[in-house]
């Protein structure tokens, strides 16, 4: 019986998740994987993909880390979301996720050092997805304490126009 050790993206490359390699780091593959990922496994009132979040995190940021923003979930499009508990209890799926993110950032020239504003970004978005599609979700989220969500009520994009607008993002902030 043969072993597969590597999985296919959208566009044809290969994802080595073992010995952590990607043929090439394609921003198709990196846009439609998170497209098509819906984000808190799936336990929305509606799909809602970890692209628009995103690009949610994106706008939230300086000009300057936008990019970064866009692009701080992009691990995600080889690896599959975790849940936050799992990645607790699973330290060397983190360590795989940082190596990832890694190759991502040596291929579109990225630097992550300057994270806090982008996590902060990131917060924000949590505590508007939290109110807007997870509407039984009441419970206190204490690392979201003192963090106040967005005005504006979120609108689900369905996954071709998350990735198109994702995709679209991506090549605006690389030509700035």
């Amino acid at each position: 019986m043969m072993t597969t050790d590597y999985v296919s993206t959208f566009s044809g490359n290969r994802f080595y998740p073992l010995r952590p390699h990607i043929d090439r780091v394609a921003i198709e593959d990196i846009a439609h994987g998170l497209a098509y990922q819906c984000r808190f496994n799936g336990q929305t009132r509606e799909f809602y993909s970890i692209a628009q979040h995103s690009l949610i995190v994106a706008s939230l940021v300086p000009p300057p880390l936008r990019l970064a923003a866009l692009l701080h979930d992009a691990a995600e499009a080889y690896l599959g979301d975790m849940v936050k508990p799992l990645k607790v209890l699973l330290p060397e799926f983190a360590a795989l996720e940082d190596q990832v993110t890694a190759i991502i950032a040596a291929t579109f020239d990225i630097d992550f050092t300057d994270y806090a504003p982008i996590k902060h970004a990131d917060l924000i978005a949590l505590a508007t997805e939290k109110r807007d599609l997870m509407p039984h979700s009441a419970e206190r989220w204490a690392y979201l304490d003192g963090i106040t969500p967005l005005a504006t009520i979120i609108k689900a994009m369905g996954p071709q126009e998350a990735k198109q607008c994702f995709l679209d993002e991506f090549a605006l902030l690389r030509n700035r």
